[in-house]
């Protein structure tokens, strides 16, 4: 069994297509927030490169644990800033998309990150791979919204260094720990206003 979240900005459409695929295997809930679902479940893959270059290095659950937690907070910084309801981040399209794809050993962004971490190049694992690891190009768009909006994203940004300017992952990981200290739930940017 397994749930998903249909997303429309007219709710009666996606009620209907809950009414039509919700079963006693696929669970159907409904959204109107199409971009906090879109956002979550496409930085989620940058999560999960990250989440694998923790395993390809060795670190622990710990290690992990906050890595997720604070990418969460990422996406939660880039939807809301787009447009997005925070609350969406805490449901399927965030934490329930984390989970499964930062932990699954099917997960192919994780296994990029994972292979990434033991040193690797990246040219080599996608020429290996017959399946897209849709959170590489992702990354590269992320990327530009960054910088386009100044939004502070420092592990998507690592993970784009890593994977675009050919950083190493224990000095993206030095770096990501020395930054200035900050309070756990800093505040999202207002579109009128910078980091």
């Amino acid at each position: 069994p397994t749930a998903v979240v249909a997303a429309s900005t007219d709710i009666n459409s996606s009620r209907l297509v809950q009414q039509l695929f919700n079963s006693n295997y696929l669970r159907v809930y409904t959204s109107n927030d199409i971009v906090g679902v879109e956002i979550g479940g496409a930085i989620k893959n940058i999560i999960a490169i990250a989440s694998g270059i923790c395993d390809g290095l060795g670190l622990g659950d710990n290690s992990k644990a906050a890595l997720i937690t604070r990418g969460l907070m990422e996406i939660i910084r880039m939807g809301v800033y787009l447009g997005a309801k925070e609350s969406t981040f805490v449901g399927l399209s965030g934490v329930g998309d984390l989970i499964v794809t930062c932990g699954s050993k099917h997960s192919r962004n994780r296994y990029v990150g994972e292979e990434v971490g033991k040193g690797r190049k990246l040219s080599e694992i996608l020429d290996g791979m017959s399946m897209v690891a849709e959170g590489v190009h992702t990354c590269n768009t992320v990327h530009q919204m960054i910088d386009r909006y100044n939004i502070l994203m420092p592990i998507c940004t690592e993970i784009y260094n890593i994977l675009f300017r050919d950083k190493d992952p224990r000095s993206a990981l030095v770096d990501l720990m020395t930054r200035e200290p900050v309070d756990e739930w800093h505040s999202v940017p207002d579109k009128n206003e910078t980091n």
